[in-house]
């Protein structure tokens, strides 16, 4: 039966990933997780598209306190309790994410560290992901196995350059593809899977530099077809996403257990 090997959120979208043990699984998705976005002077997202070392910055996020600590590879550290600002409109691939300006030492922080000006914004969890209701993502070892044979790499590939949510093990190469439009049971929480993920070229970075060093699109799309999203786009599939259907908490080593194909859309 797949279990749960790893858990990946991002405090901060496009800066480096925490690894919880467990995590509590909202509506919402996880409460912690891309609860901040960053935007250029124009308004627009700055993310790893237009900066890849973006990850070797550290966030630590408590949620319930509402204190942030963003840790720089150079070992300055800006942190504090959190105080909002103005209200922010961000868009998120066609869609408008609003969220408020987060007054304090990490928007100068980030600019210093990137050489332009740049802001942090927090919006209410769950709305700024990249798949409207996409709260809830997954992708197998063995997976992530397979593409390191069809890349000749002589290891799996490192699930973190594809932030997801979960990573499974016990499963086959890509049979999470085959969960869509199924529900699962994950730990204590349950999950519709709505449909495969499209990647883009941010996978080709390393988890750990942010620096390109493997094709990754050019090695998916040898082995594996293009499919089309619910907007009818194609693109390259890579690990599926979902949405919440019944809260609860996961935690590493939890069982997954699929169920029923829902044939609604």
């Amino acid at each position: 039966m797949p279990a749960v090997s790893r858990i990946s959120i991002a405090p901060v979208k496009g800066l480096g990933l925490l690894h919880p043990d467990s995590v509590a699984l909202e509506d919402t998705g996880v409460r912690e997780n891309r609860r901040f976005h960053i935007v250029d002077a124009d308004g627009r997202r700055f993310n790893q598209m237009r900066n890849g070392t973006m990850v070797q910055i550290r966030p630590g996020y408590d949620a319930d306190a509402e204190r942030l600590a963003l840790h720089f590879p150079d070992g300055t550290v800006a942190e504090g309790q959190l105080t909002l600002g103005e209200e922010v409109t961000t868009d998120f691939y066609g869609r408008a994410v609003v969220g408020n300006a987060v007054e304090g030492p990490w928007s100068e922080a980030l600019s210093a560290w990137a050489g332009r000006p740049l802001r942090l914004i927090q919006s209410k969890p769950g709305l700024a992901v990249d798949r409207g209701r996409g709260h809830v993502s997954l992708i197998s070892t063995a997976s992530l196995e397979e593409l390191g044979r069809q890349g000749d790499r002589q290891e799996p590939i490192d699930g973190r350059r594809f932030r997801m949510l979960f990573e499974l093990e016990g499963c086959e190469p890509h049979e999470e593809d085959g969960w869509v439009k199924r529900h699962l049971r994950i730990g204590e929480a349950t999950v519709r899977i709505r449909g495969d993920v499209g990647r883009c070229a941010i996978t080709t970075q390393n988890p750990e530099t942010g620096e390109p060093d493997f094709d990754t699109l050019r090695a998916i799309s040898g082995y594996r077809p293009f499919t089309e999203n619910e907007a009818g786009a194609r693109h390259i599939p890579f690990g599926v996403y979902g949405e919440v259907t019944g809260p609860g908490r996961v935690t590493i080593g939890d069982s997954v257990e699929l169920g029923l194909l829902d044939q609604t859309s």
